[in-house]
């Protein structure tokens, strides 16, 4: 697939200047509007072409050039000043964004197709990725040819998979290891512990007895360190596993030499004139010490994958099919298609994300929304995947299955966030890059100034001193600071309904400074409901709400199922009508037994001669609560007035007065009319109100802020906030919103509501400070370490750190770090 861009150099510089692009719609070519080339006045709106041929094919199918869609979020982009295009084999694709233009670009063939969802199975991990280093991706697994970490499966983790076959294999090692290491310990130190073993078998029988204990676990066990070590050395990539093969390499080599061919050693090297001391058991139990520390990395990681098995488990392994003929069979879910009807049964899990076409039952819910209370299901409301049937028997139709499921969803999410990493790591990494050579220079550099200067035996207590600086030095630690943090915040983030999508998303949520917020479905419900009901003097309240709910049972307008849905919520009886019928613009009309009923606007009562003059100031004070006033009339007599608005979620208050006190500007950004946009920002405390906002606006708005030098995250949940969730700094979806919105953005609010940011924020904030702590660890341990390593409190006190002594520290850092990532596991949000 090839990609052409479109967005020359002119048209770069005139959409960064502010300047708005004038291209031909038809070929996308940027034209000069005050050139000499061809025009055409077009519904009001002048059109510029690069020639005649274009200008006539606009003329003969204007439509068909107006506007196109943008493949990656389904917004409508104009094609006559689209700033961003692409053009793929001889097709032109039109974006509303740089961030969608560069998702674009980065995998075509995912939008190619017009991003129309295609039921698929639950994606196995063909490929292989590096978690620190996701540009090193493989069709095997193995070994990052940068950091030596091991690569992890791609997408969705298969459910059916065993354990982990590195962590089997570490296992077995490090026992085998350790079996051996542990008599080699007890053999080259028996006489600093009081056990004579080395007089018992002899002096020269115990080294080769070390040879033959060291060898298993220096060529055998250690064989994947060794050649991480290798590819560090040939990718011209130092790490630490070049520490760690220099340092096991060097100690075993030696020691073979001293054993083979010990006159090759001048007289420095020998102890008591003749033996030349020997550090097998360095080299095994540094060994098995990195063994203990890869082996607690792997199970840490794959706790990390609990919150992802967690999630899979909750699909059923098998539903109940109802065939055409009406017989029902059960099968494999992995099975069930778009449009097949599925029997649930009490107590039994939703097998896959569709809707209820008969029956009636409590479902639990609180997978998705962490509420205990079922929610009613009944004909045409939707299920979800995993959530819980419990007392009534549902038939349903599946509608989306495998892969395009809500649960499969966020489990993608997940996987995705565990495996990318944070831009802080890059710090680690430019680190890592001068501090392996570094400590090979300070290694050498030790050694050197011991065989000068030195006690005897000063060759032997060089070499011994430059081994134990390559081995305290491994920079073990400073590889999993980032990485365990980022993948146990992730997974905490998804048991609290918060889904990252990026770890670039939450180191940033920690930095963010502004806030710009949709209102319909961020901050209110996202439907109308009725809210107040009124009856003039001398009507009965229930009764009228009873007429007016009845008549509005007939209309098919959003406001008029508020009101039916009100009116059932207070248990109104609703009453036959008839004689139904709708004014457009204006309201209903209808009979009840003999009573006249009408509903409607001021328009409609002056209509039928209604004097609304009564009710004025309640009208009025319902208005500049942004919400919806419509007139009832009985009789030909004004009846009282009911109002209905898009309610604000009641946790939004809240967590508004939260995110103001953590420092955050809050703008509101609503295509709502300014009257409900500021009555409703009035309730939350919002001062900063932009209404009537098209997406456009919304991106100039957020464009703004940033060029201020303001960090911005925009929450939002419609198709219409989806260029702006993606050219965020922090893109913020509501996991009740659209689809697309949740593609577009790098963090998902399961439940939907603003309490989720107070959340999300206070992960970032922890899980940035959990990160620093660990490469503070890490650094520090490395700064202390190395010193005493290479023997400067030698002099002093006569202390010199051996090998082994060096690896098992080595190992306590990393320890210390996984221990504290951990932490994050149990952190309160």
């Amino acid at each position: 697939m090839t990609l052409h861009h479109e967005h020359d150099h002119h048209s770069s510089h005139e959409h960064e200047s502010g300047t708005t692009i004038v291209r031909d719609p038809v070929c996308g070519m940027t034209v000069d509007p005050d050139g000499d080339k061809p025009s055409l006045n077009y519904r009001g709106r002048v059109f510029h072409f690069c020639c005649e041929g274009c200008r006539s094919k606009f003329e003969a199918k204007p439509d068909d050039y107006l506007s196109a869609k943008d493949l990656v979020c389904g917004m409508n982009v104009d094609r006559a000043s689209a700033a961003h295009l692409l053009r793929q084999d001889g097709e032109k694709f039109y974006f509303c964004s740089a961030g969608c233009k560069a998702k674009f670009e980065a995998s075509p063939a995912a939008y190619h197709a017009g991003n129309q969802p295609v039921s698929r199975p639950l994606a196995k991990g063909t490929q292989y990725t590096c978690p620190m280093h996701p540009e090193v991706i493989s069709d095997r697994p193995g070994d990052c040819p940068k950091c030596g970490m091991a690569l992890e499966p791609m997408g969705v983790p298969d459910p059916h998979e065993g354990p982990n076959r590195e962590l089997i294999d570490f296992t077995r090692r490090l026992w085998i290891s350790a079996g051996l290491a542990i008599p080699l310990l007890i053999l080259s130190m028996g006489p600093m512990m009081g056990l004579p073993l080395r007089d018992w078998i002899g002096e020269p029988f115990s080294t080769w007895i070390e040879l033959l204990l060291a060898t298993p676990v220096v060529l055998w066990a250690a064989q994947p360190f060794f050649r991480r070590a290798w590819n560090s050395v040939v990718n011209r990539s130092p790490n630490m596993w070049t520490l760690i093969g220099l340092g096991v390499g060097t100690a075993y080599l030696y020691s073979l030499a001293a054993i083979v061919a010990p006159g090759l050693f001048p007289e420095g090297f020998r102890v008591h004139g003749h033996m030349i001391p020997v550090y097998f058991e360095a080299a095994a139990v540094i060994v098995a010490l990195i063994f203990v520390g890869q082996v607690l990395e792997l199970k840490a990681r794959e706790q990390t994958g609990s919150a992802i098995r967690a999630l899979l488990d909750l699909v059923p392994k098998t539903t109940r099919r109802i065939e055409a003929d009406g017989s029902e069979i059960d099968v494999p879910v992995d099975t069930v298609e778009v449009g097949n009807r599925l029997r649930v049964r009490p107590g039994e899990r939703i097998p896959v994300d569709g809707s209820v076409v008969e029956g009636r039952s409590a479902v639990d819910q609180s997978m998705l929304s962490g509420e205990p209370l079922p929610v009613d299901k009944a004909e045409g409301d939707a299920v979800i995947g995993g959530t819980i049937n419990r007392n009534g028997t549902l038939v349903m139709v599946a509608e989306k299955v495998g892969a395009d499921t809500m649960l499969a969803h966020i489990v993608d999410m997940v996987a995705k966030a565990q495996r990318s990493r944070a831009p802080i790591q890059g710090m680690a990494d430019r680190v890592s890059a001068v501090f392996v050579p570094a400590v090979m220079s300070i290694a050498i550099s030790t050694f050197v100034i011991w065989a000068f200067v030195g006690p005897e035996p000063r060759l032997a207590h060089g070499l011994l001193a430059a081994v134990s600086v390559l081995i305290i030095a491994c920079p073990c630690a400073l590889g999993l600071a980032t990485p365990m943090s980022i993948m146990i915040a992730t997974g905490r983030g998804a048991q609290q309904g918060v889904l990252i999508r990026e770890a670039q998303a939450l180191e940033r949520l920690a930095k963010v400074d502004t806030l710009i917020v949709d209102k319909t479905g961020t901050l209110t419900e996202g439907k109308p409901a009725l809210t107040d009901v009124l009856p003039a003097a001398g009507v009965n309240e229930g009764r009228m709400l009873s007429l007016a709910a009845s008549l509005e049972r007939g209309s098919e307008h959003p406001l008029a199922e508020a009101i039916v849905s009100g009116a059932r919520g207070r248990s109104v009886d609703l009453v036959e009508i008839s004689g139904f019928e709708a004014e457009a613009g204006k309201g209903v009309r209808g009979q009840a037994g003999n009573i006249a009923i009408a509903l409607g606007n001021a328009a409609m009562m002056v209509d039928l001669g209604i004097d609304v003059g009564p009710m004025r100031q309640e009208t009025e004070r319902l208005r500049e609560d942004g919400k919806t006033v419509m007139f009832v009339a009985l009789d030909g007599k004004l009846a009282g007035i009911v109002a209905v608005a898009d309610r604000i979620k009641p946790t939004t208050a809240q967590a508004i007065a939260a995110l103001r006190r953590s420092g955050l500007q809050i703008i509101m950004a609503t295509g709502d009319n300014a009257v409900t946009a500021r009555a409703v920002a009035r309730s939350l405390g919002i001062d900063d109100v932009r209404a009537d906002a098209l997406p456009e606006d919304k991106k100039m708005l957020m464009d703004d802020m940033r060029r201020r030098g303001r960090i911005v995250a925009m929450a939002g949940d419609g198709v219409n906030d989806a260029p702006v969730l993606a050219a965020a700094d922090v893109g913020i979806a509501m996991g009740t919103g659209a689809d697309v919105a949740m593609e577009s953005a790098g963090i998902t609010l399961v439940k939907g509501d603003l309490d989720g940011i107070v959340r999300a924020r206070h992960l970032s904030e922890v899980t940035i400070r959990n990160i620093k702590q660990n490469l503070g660890f890490a650094f520090g341990y490395n700064v202390l370490g190395i010193p005493l390593a290479a023997g400067v409190l030698y002099p002093a006190f006569g202390l010199l750190l051996s090998p082994m002594i060096a690896a098992a520290a080595m190992s306590l850092s990393s320890v210390s770090v996984i221990a504290n990532a951990l932490r994050l596991r149990f952190v309160k949000l």
